[in-house]
């Protein structure tokens, strides 16, 4: 049995006081506490992991201005906070022990934008691509990129004065921000612009907190003009944290506070609203995809691409290419960056030109695939290929591969992942290559190997050594590589920051600036937070202020991972293997990962916090000498007693009291999962939470008793048969509002869908082939059975939705072939989901052996529904591993696909069809909808496939009343907004649970794409 696990550290009171006096003095945001909170704020995108006292998600400024006034109060004054807001950060900018105030949840508005003028003003939590989505009618976007754009802040690029592909066209960040709303510690706020010198002058005079910040910065800036000027590298990425040498301008008759606050990391206010520059969107744009013989020519070849006038150049290394050719997101790109007949792509240079003078364009474009067409003919520079890629979609998904790359790096085999500390260098461009060939001499020399990409243009190359954490030896080896990378950008006239701010790293700061600069750092730092209460650690600490920074060596992820033992860790590979890329809080409702994270607004309810909750519990457990392998390899052995009934029985009631476990805290995150699959293909670890939740839960009840709903969805395959011979008796009593109120109360189902009447068999009633048994199926010729099409049963489609099935073997008949339903077996798809494994093991071994047997046969063996299917291919694989067999069911569409390969496409006509995607399908199968586009096509007829999230149901999930308001939610963040404004005859969708869904909400569903088809041929 699992032990309780109450070891979870607590609050200081005076913690507890400040909180206790933010409620009553009205403030209005939300207040975590947990352990579970608070976790999933220790990490970011970084190797680091640092506990917080608390988080805070405010609202509004209101809010965090009381937040900052009360803080200034004599009794709270040994308390620090830190500004937080996608959680991307790569060296730690955003973690510390003290209170956290996350922007991302709440202060996500866009407040105004004003074309005339050409600025859009936003609340710090707004995302970038979620500005970009908002402007894009307008015709501009917001053009400082980044690879996390899908889920970074505004406030957090603001922050760290982020940048990435096309900086040397558009900039950077800083160069974007027309002025800001911050908040300073004592509850002052101040609004920063560009102003005459002279009114900083005024400004500075004045006897306010706004004063003396205008004072120190200004006198600083202008006395110090010319060391700022000295020290500070002309490069495009310039410097990150307290920007000096820009605050005043080049005749010094212009003076921008704003320059000082972006990229201060949050050490010197709470930057709450900014207003922001916008860009005109460009009316042309063409991409190359340049493929190379090695990574290095790629490199030395850039400069080149360069001179071409490109607004971007990114390059692309042959480990990161491989990653992305294993993963989903290469589908997407296959066809647009193709691999060259004998020949093997080392590298990959994306040179993108854009602008509003086509013609233009299209001459730059000629000019560089002239030169390319040459140094082929000539065999130079180690050009392979090129490809030339002119529509946005194609452009984007190209981007969207590059984007994934960071992540797709931690996916790399073994211990030892490509890991960020140093990875963000920048030197003059025309150093890059030799400066990366002694870079790579430098991790040779240490035998390790990396991942490289990055900005060619710009001199950044983003460089990963791969290392295992959980390694003493390996962690003090990443102190001693960065060391040395320090020295050798030194050597170049670069910079060690670049790009992702100082974060852990700006113990590097004094050697850099020299102690005269670095004091005015500090003086900069003291005017704003003179009791380094904000952020301390990071960028510098305040003059006159003797407090350590953070230190690179610091405790990492690894140094608390390491405790778990290896064989465990070996074993729940997807929670260790998480490295906090946060690709999971994908703001976009139409993306399938993560819906509870979108719904919810919560971290916990994310692949990412999720894996922290279990990372922690496997380590809690082992302190306690506990092996959860072995307590897995047990349990089929055990039977269950009386006295184990009554224990359970004692451990829950001690919990409904408020009896504190850690694990209940994991059992809420893991509770909120739908167990959609997506993070097992849309995450670049791919770390499964389903996979992982299952084997939690397993354990978990080892000690706590199962609510009643748990036997209702895990035993569905054993009574809807039974209950399915007499389906009107049945649903007599399911529709009977007392019955109903037993169901919400007593056993947590909601809704609960009525039986299909007439059944199957009534509606399939003389179809000759349908009743054959196996043993006439196996006495049959073997040329006969070429005619035969086997259908395999899934528990809600036959029970349920049975005109679905029934439609398909209408289907199959029109085809000229001869449909065999196949006797029901159970999946177990509903056990494995509650995390009965013990059950879906026994369960997926008999049908296993049923399936195995049938393919013996020869004959196609094709099911309805996604998710039941699927669970044949993943998680029997799992579960059974080798002993799983070979056999293979198919999809509707992949049976199809095959059928009608040699018919030929017709020309469409009518009204189109849409298709509804199902989360598990589309993201396991990703060309499933134009697999689906391509039969339709073969009948005359359009097939549009609709870009949806989750629908909210995902089998029983839906059904349960503890998740009717999330899944609600959630099926009206993208799929009721879709269905209102297309005709809903039309509409297709060919998930079980999505249709019923539809029926549940809109009071009328939709067809599976196979019932459009029957209509076609009938």
């Amino acid at each position: 049995m699992i032990p309780q696990i109450a070891q979870a550290p607590g609050l200081v009171q005076r913690v507890l006081d400040f909180l206790e006096a933010l409620k009553h003095n009205g403030f209005n945001g939300d207040i975590a506490t947990s352990y579970a909170d608070r976790l999933t704020m220790a990490t970011d995108n970084s190797v680091y992991q640092l506990l917080p006292e608390a988080v805070l998600f405010p609202r509004s400024t209101a809010d965090v201005a009381l937040i900052a006034r009360l803080a200034g109060e004599e009794r709270f004054n040994t308390l620090t906070f830190s500004p937080r807001g996608g959680g991307t950060g790569t060296n730690g900018q955003s973690l510390n022990s003290g209170i956290v105030v996350d922007m991302s949840r709440h202060m996500n508005r866009i407040l105004d934008i004003n074309l005339e003028q050409g600025w859009v003003r936003v609340e710090a939590g707004v995302i970038k691509d979620q500005l970009n989505q908002y402007l894009k009618p307008f015709g501009y976007f917001f053009s400082p990129e980044l690879s996390t754009s899908n889920r970074a802040t505004l406030g957090g690029m603001i922050n760290t004065d982020a940048s990435g592909q096309g900086s040397l066209v558009y900039g950077k960040t800083s160069d974007h921000v027309l002025g800001l709303r911050a908040v300073l510690l004592g509850g002052d706020m101040i609004d920063t612009r560009a102003m005459p010198t002279a009114l900083a002058e005024t400004i500075a005079q004045e006897e306010t907190a706004e004063g003396r910040i205008y004072h120190t910065v200004l006198n600083r800036c202008r006395d110090q003009r010319a060391l700022i000027l000295e020290k500070f590298p002309q490069l495009n990425r310039f410097l990150t944290g307290y920007d000096l040498r820009h605050v005043l301008s080049d005749d010094l008759q212009t003076f921008d506070l704003t320059r000082i606050l972006t990229g201060a990391e949050g050490t010197l206010a709470f930057i709450t609203e900014a207003r922001l520059d916008i860009t005109p969107l460009p009316k042309a744009r063409r991409l190359v995809n340049v493929k190379y013989d090695s990574f290095d020519s790629a490199l030395r070849n850039a400069p080149f691409m360069v001179e071409a006038k490109a607004l971007s150049v990114e390059t692309i290394d042959s480990k990161v290419l491989n990653l992305a050719r294993e993963d989903i997101v290469w589908h997407s790109v296959s066809e647009l960056i193709a691999d060259v007949p004998d020949k093997e792509m080392l590298g990959l240079n994306i040179v993108e030109f854009a602008g509003d003078d086509e013609a233009l364009i299209e001459q730059q474009l000629d000019d560089l695939c002239q030169r390319l067409d040459s140094l082929m003919a000539e065999r130079q520079a180690g050009v392979i290929g090129y490809q030339v890629c002119g529509d946005l979609a194609g452009i984007e998904r190209i981007y969207g591969m590059r984007k994934k790359a960071v992540g797709l790096l931690g996916n790399a085999k073994g211990q030892a992942k490509p890991i960020p500390f140093a990875e963000d260098t920048c030197v003059p461009p025309q150093h890059l290559a030799d400066y990366i060939a002694e870079f790579r001499q430098l991790l040779d020399g240490h035998n390790l190997s990396y991942g490289m990409f990055g900005h060619v243009d710009a001199g950044v190359l983003h460089v990963r050594p791969a290392l295992d954490m959980c390694d003493p030896q390996q962690e003090m080896l990443m102190k001693q590589i960065s060391d040395d990378v320090v020295a050798l950008t030194a050597k170049y006239g670069g910079l060690l920051w670049g790009e992702h701010g100082k974060g852990f790293r700006a113990e590097y700061s004094p050697a850099f600036f020299g102690e005269a600069l670095y004091d005015e750092l500090r003086r900069i730092k003291a005017a704003f937070d003179p009791d380094n209460r904000l952020n301390p650690g990071k960028i510098c600490p305040p003059l006159g202020v003797d407090a350590p920074m953070m230190k690179v060596d610091a405790v990492k992820r690894g140094t608390l991972d390491r405790r778990i033992p290896i064989a465990v860790r070996s074993s729940f590979r997807g929670a260790m293997e998480c490295n906090g890329n946060g690709l999971c809080f994908n703001f976009d409702a139409r993306s399938p990962m993560c819906p509870s994270m979108k719904i919810t607004g919560s971290r916990i309810h994310s692949p990412k916090g999720r894996a922290a909750l279990v990372r922690e519990w496997l380590r809690l457990l082992s302190e306690q000498g506990v092996d959860p392998l072995q307590l897995e390899q047990q349990l089929p052995q055990q039977r269950m007693s009386f006295r184990n009934l009554i224990e359970k029985t004692r451990n829950s009631w001690y919990a409904d009291k408020g009896e504190y476990d850690f694990s209940h805290e994991v059992k809420e995150a893991m509770s909120g999962c739908l167990a959609c699959k997506a993070c097992s293909t849309q995450c670049p670890i791919k770390i499964d939470v389903p996979g992982f939740r299952s084997r939690f839960l397993q354990l978990y009840h080892t000690r706590y008793l199962r609510p009643a709903s748990d036997y209702v969805v895990a035993g569905v395959e054993s009574y809807a048969p039974l209950m399915a011979k007499a389906p009107k008796v049945f649903n007599f009593f399911l529709k009977q509002p007392w019955l109903r109120d037993l169901n919400r109360n007593a056993i947590g189902m909601v809704d609960v869908p009525l039986l299909s009447s007439p059944t199957l068999r009534q509606q399939l009633s003389g179809h000759q082939a349908i009743n054959m048994t196996l043993e006439q199926l196996e006495a049959l010729p073997h040329a006969a059975r070429e005619q035969y099409v086997l259908i395999v049963q899934d528990p809600f489609t036959s029970y349920y939705d049975a005109v679905v099935v029934a439609d398909f073997v209408r289907l199959v008949e029109k085809l000229g072939y001869r449909p065999v339903l196949l006797p029901f077996s159970p999946n177990g798809k509903a056990q494995h989901v509650k995390g009965f494994l013990t059950r879906f093991a026994k369960t997926a071994r008999k049908t296993a052996d049923f399936l195995n047997r049938v393919a013996r046969l020869g004959m196609p063996m094709v099911g309805v529904d996604p998710a039941l299917v699927l669970c044949y291919r993943d998680e029997y694989q799992e579960i059974l591993g080798e002993t799983r067999g070979d056999f293979r069911v198919q999809l509707v569409h992949e049976w199809l696909q095959a059928l009608l390969a040699e018919r030929a496409e017709q020309p469409a006509t009518g009204e189109a069809w849409y298709l509804f995607g199902h989360c598990t399908e589309n993201t396991a199968l990703p060309a499933s909808s134009q697999q689906w586009a391509s039969i339709f096509s073969r009948f005359g007829a359009k097939l549009e496939s609709v870009s949806v999230g989750c629908c909210g149901m995902a089998g029983t999930y839906g059904h349960e009343s503890k998740n009717l308001q999330n899944s609600l939610g959630i099926y009206e963040l993208s799929w009721h907004q879709a269905l209102r404004r297309l005709p809903r005859q039309r509409c297709l969708a060919t998930g079980y649970s999505c249709r019923s869904q539809v029926k549940r909400i809109e009071g009328n569903g939709v067809r599976h794409p196979l019932q459009a088809l029957l209509e076609m041929i009938a």
